[in-house]
This record gives C-alpha cells, structure tokens and sequence, in this order.
C-alpha cells in the first residue's frame, strides 16, 4: 500500500480527537467493567500462585499494591481484550463466564508483553507510576514475565476439555506472532528506512494478532465451530491495527498527563510508527528533511540529550508531511475492516451492537 493511495478519500478527524455519542461510551464503560469483575478475582487466584517475591511484583505490575505492597486502585489498563473475550463467548451463544478461562489468558499474555517491552524500551512510566524494572530491577521484570505467559497456559489447560486445546493453539501462536512483532519493532529502531507494509506487518503481529485471539477465544471455548472463530479473529485483528494506528498518534501527540507516558514518547525511543513511515513515504520538504535527521539520528546511539524542541521539530515536520493525518485514515479503514468482518457471523444482535460499540471506543480514545 503506498502512501499516496491510502491517504486518497474523504478527510476525517483525527481517531483520537473525535467524540463518540455518551450513550455508547457509557455502554462500553460497562462492558469493560463487566470484563474486570469477571475476570479479576480469576486474575489474581492465579497470580497468588506465582513464588513469592514474583507475586507481589506481579500485583504491584497489575495495580493492586503500590511499590511499598499497601493495597491501592491504581490504574490497571483499560481491560478492553477481557471485555472482548467475554463478547467472544456471548457470539458463539454462550454465558459470557465461558469466556472468563480466556479473558485472564489473554490478560496474562498481555502484561508478560508489557513487563518485558518497558525493559527493552527503557520506558520509565506506565499507568502513571514506575515501571516494574525501575522499582524492581529488570531480572524481576523478565520473571515475572516469564511466569505470566506460562500461568496464561496453565489457567486454559487445567479446563480439560477439547475446546481448552483449541483455545490454547491459538494463544501459543498469537503470542508468538506478538513476539516476532517485538522483534521486528526493536530492528526498525536501528533502520533508516521502515515501508509502511513492513509498519503494518509488525504492528499486526504485536497488537492484532493478541487482540484477534481475545476476540475468538471466548467463541472457542464457547463451543463455536472454527469459522465462526476465525470471523470473530478477523475483526480482532483488524480492530488491533486500529488499535496501534491510533496508540502511535497517542505516541507522538498525547497529552502526558492522559496517556501516562512522556511527552513524544514514542520519538525518545526512535520508533518507526505509522506517523513516522507514513510520513516518509511522502513526497515534499518536510518528509526529506525528516529523513535526513532519523539517518543522523540512526549514527548517534545517543538521542536522550536531545532538547524538547528537537522533538517537537520532529512531530511537525511528521505532521506537515502528512504522517499525522494518514494515520488517522488507517485507524478509520482498520475500523471499518474490522466491522466488515462480523458480516457473516450468526450472533445475537445486542452482542453484535456491543462489538460495534467496543470498536469505536478502540479508535476514540486519548489513552
């Protein structure tokens, strides 16, 4: 896909700047705190079971306790994957509690990812607090993680049935996808030159491919045949590439106090984001004198000592390259893809509506 042919169509207003209707967001509100209190008191069962000092890092890494181990509701992430593997359930026309064995898989999955990227990131910040490296040391960091993918398959296997087997095939592969993502996000930050069909393979594999599992492992468990499924896994990876699209603008252009994180997070870390690609790709002055500071910037290890108006720099020569407004058009097409795909799948209506709704939460967000 080149940068030309995406960005032709109709303008749209930024995915995170737009404003959804607040009965649909209140909708969605209580959808993911149905995924949160379902899948919570699962959630921890199986993080007490982890070796102690492990299991408190892990509480500490999920909000449950401050770095001192005093309990605390601090944020712990917007649970949209557990909401969608209880929806995943409520398609196949089972009880959402089916979904609950792959909401906290799922959930599990994703934070052993989270743990190991803010180390390899170097990321300081996450839901507003130190990360766990930063209070407890990067070898916590890697065990803890460790320990969190091998409980995510344990929590299914222990299910004991045919459907438990499935479900655990496709969390084993979408981790692996979700690895090989990492891999290629790390590469890219050493690279001059990233496409954007490169941007779009690796981000489908570290966000899509995890989302797409969460929106098919409840319908798995649930009994649903492996078409139904693999709709439902479609729409999640869709989903998941808005998802992204939207997070890399958040990257760049998020307000800190919102998101958590430090102002152009996303550029202190070199990341070859949609913005940044797209960007690229494009023709003009602003998207060659970008290019020339990243290959500068690929032969100078060092980017930290870089003053906030170099950032800045940055961020509006991405948007004056049009980076910033492509991006915006990708969450938009990812968004309708994804809604696209539900197309053939038999499902209760209100089920479907709430898939819906959960989407355009997904691409109208600040955080």
């Amino acid at each position: 896909m080149s940068q030309k042919s995406a960005s032709e169509g109709e303008p749209v207003t930024p995915a995170h700047e737009q404003l959804a209707a607040p009965q649909a967001q209140q909708g969605v509100t209580a959808l993911l705190e149905r995924g949160r209190t379902l899948s919570t008191p699962v959630l921890r069962a199986a993080v007490d079971r982890l070796a102690p000092p492990m299991d408190t890092v892990a509480a500490y890494h999920f909000g449950w306790i401050d770095a001192a181990g005093n309990p605390t509701h601090g944020d712990s992430g917007k649970a949209v994957r557990p909401a969608l593997a209880l929806m995943s359930a409520e398609a196949a026309g089972a009880a959402p509690e089916a979904g609950v064995p792959g909401a906290v898989a799922v959930e599990l999955v994703h934070n052993f990812s989270l743990l190991h990227d803010d180390l390899m990131d170097g990321d300081e910040q996450r839901r507003h607090r130190d990360t766990v490296w930063k209070v407890h040391g990067p070898a916590q960091a890697i065990l803890v993680g460790d320990a969190l993918f091998a409980l995510a398959n344990e929590i299914l296997l222990e299910q004991g049935t045919v459907e438990a087997g499935r479900a655990t095939r496709r969390l084993t592969v979408a981790t692996r996808k979700l690895i090989d993502g990492q891999a290629q996000d790390i590469s890219f930050e050493h690279r001059e030159r990233v496409t954007v069909e490169e941007c779009l393979e690796m981000e489908g594999n570290k966000t899509g491919a995890l989302l797409a599992c969460a929106c098919s492992i409840g319908a798995v468990l649930g009994g649903a045949d492996e078409a139904t499924a693999d709709a439902l896994e479609s729409y999640g990876y869709h989903l998941g590439l808005a998802f992204q699209a939207v997070d890399d603008l958040l990257g760049i252009w998020g307000e800190p106090a919102v998101t958590g994180k430090q102002t152009w997070s996303d550029l202190r870390q070199r990341k070859k984001s949609l913005p940044v690609v797209a960007a690229l790709a494009a023709e003009g002055e602003a998207a060659e004198r970008l290019g020339e500071l990243l290959a500068a910037d690929a032969k100078n290890p060092e980017i930290g000592d870089f003053s906030e108006e170099e950032f800045a720099d940055r961020a509006a020569l991405i948007e004056q390259a049009g980076g910033r407004e492509w991006t915006s058009r990708e969450a938009r097409r990812q968004h309708a893809t994804a809604l696209a795909a539900l197309d053939g799948v038999a499902m209760p209506e209100e089920t479907r509506r709430n898939l819906f709704a959960l989407a355009d939460f997904v691409v109208v967000r600040e955080r």
